[in-house]
C-alpha cells in the first residue's frame, strides 16, 4: 500500500523543530514528507493567499499541511498546489499526535461516537432562597440552567415556614423552570407543591404524613441518617399510597461517616434494586478543603456504577462554585465510561484544571538552533525543563526567576514591558504546575479557560485604530 507523501509549510526560524518532530515521526511510523521552507521568519506572519503567491509544490505530494496559525480560506493554496490543502496543529511539538489522529488537532483522537449522553438528572440548589430577592433568585437559577442544572431547588430555612415559596416556584416555572422544594415544614411542602414544585426533598418519619395525597414525587431518606433506620417502614407507607419517591441513604462528611454512608447506598441498592436514587454530593465537596472538580468525577462515577439517577449539589463554597458544570461534564465522562466499559481517561479535558494532559518541549537543541536565528529585536519566550528561556537576537537568558531575567532584558517601550511581564508570569506559572506554555497564547484551565487575544492581533487592531483616527 502506497505510502501518502506529505508536503509541510513552514518558515526559517521553524525549519529545524520542524525537521526534528518529522524525523522522530518517521522512525516511530510510517511518514513520507518534504519540509517546504518559505522565505519569511516566523511561520505565523503567513496567509493563505500569501502562501499561493509564492509557494513552489515539488511534484508528488498527496496532501499538503500548512501552520496551524495560518488563518484564512485555504482555497486559494489548493488551486496553486492542485493536492488537497489543511492546517495542522499550532504547536509543531503536537504533530506526532495530530498525525496519527488523521489530522484531528490538539483534541487528540476527538470524543468517540456516542460520547457525551448521560442519564443522570442534577438538582441545583439555592441555599437560604427565604432571604433573597426574586431577582437574585432568578439570576442564580438561570447560571445554572447554563452550567448543567436540570431542576432547580429552593432550599428553605429551619425557621420557616416561607408563605412565598408557592408564588416563587410559580414564578420560576413560567420561567421555564423545573423546580423542587428543600424542606421538612409540611406547610412550606405543601405551598411549594401548589406552586408547581415537581420533587420534595424530604421526608421520613417525622413529616411522611404529608406525602400521602401531595401528588408529586418526595425524596425518602432514613429517620437516624447515620443508619438506614425507618428507611424500609417510609418505603411501605408510600408504596402503599402509591405515592412517587426516589430513596437519599445521605452521603456523610469525611470524618463522620463517609465510607459507611457509601456502604448505606450499596445497601440501597440492593434492597430496593429498581428504584430510583439520589445522591447529595455537597456533604462532601462544600465541607472537604479541596477543588471539587476531582471530588465530583469521583463521586459520579459512583452513581453511574450503582445506577444512581440524580444528585443534589450546592455551590455556595469558593472552591465548589463551578460544581454544577463539572458535573456536567463528569456525567458524560463516567456514563461513557461505564457503559462501555473504558477507563475514563483520554476522553474529557475539561475537568483538567489544574495540571495539563501532557507537556511538550522543544529540547535544548532546537532551542539553541532557534537562538542562533533570530535576526530581530522581539523576545521569544518557552517554558521547559524546569527554567524560562527568554531569546531574541542579541540574547539568550535562561532561569527561574523572571525578575532577575527582566534586568538583562533590554525594554524600552512601557507597554512592550508590560507584555513580557505577562508572559513571564504565564511562564513561571505553567513551570510551577506543570502545564503547557506557549506564548500569547491562553494556559489551559479545561472549561474554564478564557481564550486571550494573540499580541499580535492587538497590535494589528491598534494600528487600524490609529490609521482612522481623525
Amino acid at each position: 500500500m502506497k505510502t501518502e507523501r506529505l508536503g509541510f509549510v513552514t518558515g526559517r526560524l521553524a525549519e529545524f523543530a520542524l525537521r526534528g518532530v518529522l524525523e522522530r515521526t518517521a522512525r516511530e511510523s510510517r511518514l513520507d514528507y518534504q519540509v517546504l521552507v518559505q522565505e519569511i521568519s516566523v511561520a505565523a506572519l503567513m496567509t493563505p493567499a500569501w502562501v499561493a503567491r509564492r509557494l513552489k509544490a515539488p511534484p508528488g505530494l498527496d496532501r499538503l499541511i500548512l501552520p496551524g496559525y495560518c488563518d484564512g480560506d485555504l482555497e486559494p493554496v489548493r488551486r496553486a498546489a492542485g493536492v488537497p490543502v489543511e492546517r495542522g496543529p499550532k504547536d509543531l511539538r503536537a504533530l506526532p499526535r495530530w498525525l496519527r489522529a488523521g489530522g484531528q488537532g490538539l483534541a487528540g483522537e476527538g470524543p468517540p461516537e456516542g460520547y457525551g449522553r448521560h442519564r443522570l438528572e442534577i438538582i441545583a440548589e439555592i441555599n437560604h432562597a427565604p432571604r433573597l430577592p426574586f431577582e437574585e433568585i432568578l439570576a442564580m437559577a438561570r447560571s445554572y440552567r447554563e452550567q448543567g442544572a436540570d431542576v432547580i431547588d429552593l432550599g428553605c430555612d429551619p425557621d420557616g415556614p416561607w408563605e412565598g415559596v408557592g408564588e416563587t416556584i410559580r414564578r420560576l416555572r413560567a420561567e421555564g423552570f423545573r423546580m423542587a422544594v428543600d424542606t421538612f415544614d409540611p406547610r412550606e411542602i405543601v405551598l411549594a407543591v401548589k406552586g408547581g414544585a415537581e420533587l420534595v426533598l424530604s421526608v421520613n418519619g417525622k413529616n411522611l404524613a404529608v406525602a400521602k395525597d401531595l401528588g408529586c414525587e418526595v425524596v425518602a431518606i432514613p429517620d437516624n441518617p447515620h443508619t438506614l433506620q425507618g428507611l424500609e417502614e417510609t418505603v411501605a407507607r408510600l408504596e402503599a399510597w402509591k405515592a412517587p419517591y426516589r430513596l437519599d441513604p445521605v452521603l456523610e462528611p469525611i470524618g463522620f461517616g463517609f465510607a459507611e454512608s457509601l456502604g448505606r447506598y450499596l445497601e440501597t441498592r440492593r434492597r430496593w434494586p429498581g428504584r430510583p436514587l439520589l445522591m447529595g454530593i455537597g456533604n462532601l465537596t462544600e465541607l472537604t478543603d479541596v477543588d471539587s472538580a476531582g471530588v465530583n468525577a469521583l463521586l459520579i462515577g459512583f452513581c453511574e456504577e450503582l445506577g444512581i439517577g440524580s444528585v443534589l449539589t450546592t455551590a455556595v463554597i469558593p472552591w465548589a462554585r463551578s460544581a454544577v458544570q463539572e458535573i456536567d461534564l463528569a456525567r458524560r465522562l463516567m456514563h461513557y465510561a461505564v457503559s462501555n466499559r473504558v477507563l475514563p481517561k483520554h476522553l474529557e479535558r475539561g475537568l483538567l484544571l489544574l495540571r495539563d494532559a501532557e507537556v511538550l518541549d522543544h529540547g535544548q537543541e532546537v532551542l539553541d538552533q532557534l537562538a542562533a536565528k533570530l535576526q530581530d529585536p522581539n523576545y521569544r519566550i518557552f517554558a521547559e525543563r524546569g527554567e524560562l528561556h527568554v531569546m531574541n537576537r542579541d540574547r539568550y537568558l535562561r532561569g527561574r526567576d523572571p525578575f532577575e531575567l527582566f534586568e538583562e532584558m533590554v525594554v524600552g517601550d512601557p507597554s512592550h514591558a508590560f507584555y513580557l511581564g505577562y508572559e513571564l508570569a504565564k511562564a513561571l506559572l505553567a513551570l510551577q504546575l506543570g502545564k503547557q506554555y506557549v506564548q500569547d497564547q491562553a494556559l489551559r484551565w479545561g472549561f474554564l479557560t478564557r481564550e486571550e487575544e494573540s499580541h499580535l492581533e492587538r497590535q494589528k487592531k491598534r494600528k487600524e485604530r490609529e490609521k482612522h483616527r481623525p
